[in-house]
């Protein structure tokens, strides 16, 4: 068998597949088919579209009639509607219009009335949601996906890789994996989770077998004023930037399921983030606004202060 790497970009990030196959021809056609589907996601649900779907429900907020949305799209809100509730309300898909305020890039820091005025949008308890029709009642409200579509694009693509034959892969879409079997030879995928203080520096190797890992951190999409790191994870509650947890990395059956639990603990911070990712009995990896690591996968990060480590965007390779 042979091993064929296929890098590319997509939803704004560095994205991989790393496939096995009989032949150079079988690999190449699964990998672009691969490819077609993580962009055709990009173009269907990214906020910075105006032709995706996302773009045409957040257009109609403020009208009474809402927008009537596919099966696909519906199986998202659900799911959406879903992590909401088993959040209290922290995984907000509502929260898009405090992404406005919040300019990672600028290094400037919104003023208190911003917030409050973006705040007023957010709040997925006062979306109208009842297939096949969503209806955001408030003018200016808007959806956000960001917070788990390439999670939900790394599974598409690992099931189709597998109803394409595939039975050893790793797909990594901007450090969002899913491993599909081990090696030909029986060997895992071992990841690599960075330092989220040293992101060249792997701290931590994760072996991955049929599982999706996902992480969440502070150190992407961030900005440091004053001394002071301002992350692109927002508490829907305050509008602001949350803080008590580095990072978090979780595996999972779906890497869905893996990047939902990592939100939620970045959400709820340092201890009840903890206590929370504990509490699902899925192994994880977690590090506090002290650099103190935590988790089950604690003793993967060698060297790390006791109460153990906590990880990054995760590398790949076989």
């Amino acid at each position: 068998m042979l091993l064929g790497h296929y890098p590319f970009r997509a939803l704004g990030s560095p994205c991989e597949l790393h496939l096995w196959g009989e032949s150079r021809g079988e690999v190449d056609a699964v990998a672009e088919a691969a490819r077609a589907l993580v962009l055709r996601i990009e173009r269907k649900y990214s906020r910075y579209r105006d032709d995706s779907v996302v773009s045409e429900i957040n257009r109609s907020s403020g009208d009474s009639r809402g927008v009537e949305v596919d099966d696909e799209t519906a199986k998202l809100l659900d799911y959406a509607a879903t992590a909401w509730q088993h959040s209290g309300g922290l995984f907000d898909v509502t929260s898009g219009s405090l992404r406005k305020v919040w300019d990672f890039k600028s290094g400037r820091v919104p003023q208190q009335d911003e917030v409050a005025d973006a705040l007023s949008r957010v709040g997925w308890a006062r979306v109208r949601w009842r297939r096949p029709r969503i209806v955001l009642p408030v003018a200016g409200m808007e959806l956000d996906f960001g917070g788990f579509g390439k999670e939900w694009a790394v599974d598409a693509v690992s099931d189709l890789c597998r109803a394409r034959g595939v039975r050893h892969g790793l797909v990594d879409l901007g450090g969002d994996l899913r491993a599909i079997g081990p090696h030909p030879d029986g060997r895992p995928w071992l990841v690599g989770i960075r330092d989220p203080r040293a992101p060249e520096r792997a701290l931590a190797s994760l072996p991955l077998v049929d599982h999706g890992l996902a992480t969440s951190g502070d150190y992407e999409r961030c900005m440091v004023v004053d001394g002071v790191r301002y992350t692109h994870i927002l508490d829907p509650r305050t509008g602001w930037p949350v803080r008590g947890l580095r990072s978090a990395s979780v595996i999972a059956p779906q890497c869905l399921v893996a990047g939902t639990a990592t939100t939620i603990a970045l959400l709820k911070g340092a201890p009840e983030g903890e206590r929370f990712l504990d509490g699902l009995g899925l192994p994880s990896l977690r590090v506090d606004e002290d650099g103190r690591v935590s988790g089950s996968l604690a003793s993967r990060a060698p060297g790390s202060a006791p109460r153990r480590t906590a990880p990054s965007r995760a590398s790949r390779g076989p």
